[in-house]
């Protein structure tokens, strides 16, 4: 069985936002009565620092003990390859609990993984279409995924069946999802330009928004799910109450380029948005400004997404034995490119820690376990790799993190596993778009 789906949509034409775009000066600002009613949603501070030294100095905090150098690098290697895709894989997420990676591809099949042993637990089958996007519920138990078939379906991960109601409403392709922290709610977006918000027991929408004049490529809600970010190729990022459905705050950068992700960031303060101009800017979404660009990959083509990871120091250099503290914790941002890297950078001072190449073709999903901190990347060439930390070789250790003196009596790591696998086409599944085409491109009219 087929269903007929229209061709791929053109970027459609830019529409003006305001009158204040003739002037030069971009709207920071849509259907709120108050823009200062915008606060920040979750203000309790986190482990991974999002402020700089001399930031966290200003604040007057006391130390009780010194704190260790930030480690300047990271040293992800490969862990496992996961092959069984037949086509490019768009997007690949753990579980909130650490227990399962799964994976969604043009090829109109999701796989769920075992995250510690890479076995294959579930193929999930259902959708008529190519698969662009996924989300776990908070309790790891259900995972959502929003198809070109215009469904978003939901699924019992421990029996690996689909729920009997998808939730039907889209007019277009569904390319962006994210639970609710609660589990009760789903946000989607879609190349129908809208952002729904659905009633997850009932399985209807609660709330409609005209969100942008282009295809909506990326949604998220904030830790205590008050606000739901949203951005789309016209270049805008919007910040909606999820309550009332009012835009707050409309963000968009001088050179307006495509955006194909946003998440926010771990403490709520902050958003992390990926365009199509090689940039990955950190905005502060209550002042309307960005505070960090990330660059070093190449973005010109494909919606890749982005996601945020904690380190410490190496163990071998923690104080008294302790465990690491929060006091010792730093984040780092990750982002895969067109040209088959992933790239991972120091949250605070913009450096890159690690520059990795594994995939050949373009890396468009990227996910960090909360859990062990484990990397997980997917792409154009139809595979799933996972990457594991090990300590960064230095003059008294070697590769896997023992003093030298130590080192003969510890055997070399394996290699990593050969990639023989044929690499993906991008050709579109069932006539529609193939997952991890271009959400908007320059050259297009």
């Amino acid at each position: 069985m087929s269903i007929s789906t229209p061709d791929a949509p053109r970027r459609s034409p830019k529409r003006k936002r305001s009158e204040s775009e003739d002037t030069g000066v971009p709207p920071q600002y849509d259907g709120a009565e108050d823009s200062a009613a915008l606060q920040y949603a979750y203000d309790e501070e986190m482990p991974s620092e999002l402020q700089s030294p001399e930031e966290q100095e200003q604040e007057g905090a006391v130390a009780k003990k010194p704190r260790l150098e930030r480690p300047r690098e990271l040293n992800y290697v490969p862990h496992m390859t996961l092959r069984g895709h037949k086509r490019g894989v768009a997007a690949v997420k753990y579980s909130p609990d650490g227990k399962w990676i799964a994976s969604c591809s043009a090829d109109a099949t999701i796989k769920v993984w075992d995250a510690t042993t890479g076995a294959l637990a579930h193929t999930l089958e259902g959708h008529l279409a190519g698969i662009s996007t996924l989300a776990w519920s908070p309790d790891s138990l259900v995972l959502a995924s929003g198809s070109d078939d215009k469904l978003i379906r939901l699924w019992n991960i421990s029996t690996g069946k689909c729920l009997p109601s998808p939730l039907v409403g889209h007019h277009n392709y569904v390319y962006s999802l994210a639970f609710s922290p609660k589990g009760n709610m789903i946000v989607s977006g879609s190349y129908d330009e809208a952002v729904f918000l659905w009633d997850v027991r009932t399985a209807r929408v609660m709330r409609s928004l005209p969100a942008h004049s282009d295809p909506v490529s990326g949604v998220d809600f904030v830790r205590d799910g008050t606000l739901i970010a949203s951005c789309s190729s016209d270049g805008l990022i919007r910040i909606w109450d999820t309550g009332t459905g009012q835009c707050l705050k409309t963000l968009v950068h001088e050179d307006n380029a495509p955006v194909t992700s946003v998440r926010f960031s771990p403490n709520g303060k902050f958003v992390l948005a990926c365009t199509l101009d090689s940039c990955v800017r950190l905005w502060d979404y209550v002042d309307g400004r960005v505070v960090k660009t990330y660059q070093g990959h190449r973005n010109e083509k494909y919606s890749i997404g982005t996601a945020f990871g904690v380190y410490a120091a190496e163990q071998n250099e923690v104080r008294n034995g302790d465990e690491d503290s929060e006091e010792d914790q730093w984040a780092f941002a990750a982002c895969g490119s067109d040209d088959g890297r992933v790239l991972l950078w120091d949250v605070s001072s913009k450096e890159v820690l690690q520059e990795i190449q594994g995939h050949e073709g373009a890396v468009l999903g990227v996910d960090v376990s909360g859990q062990t901190q484990q990397l997980v990347t997917c792409g154009l060439d139809r595979t799933i790799r996972v990457w594991k930390r090990r300590p960064v070789v230095s003059a008294t250790t070697n590769g896997n993190g023992v003093h030298v003196e130590d080192a003969a009596d510890v055997p070399p790591p394996p290699p990593p596993p050969l990639d023989d696998g044929p690499s993906a086409t991008g050709t579109p599944a069932n006539g529609t778009p193939a997952v991890g085409t271009p959400i908007a491109s320059a050259e297009e009219s």
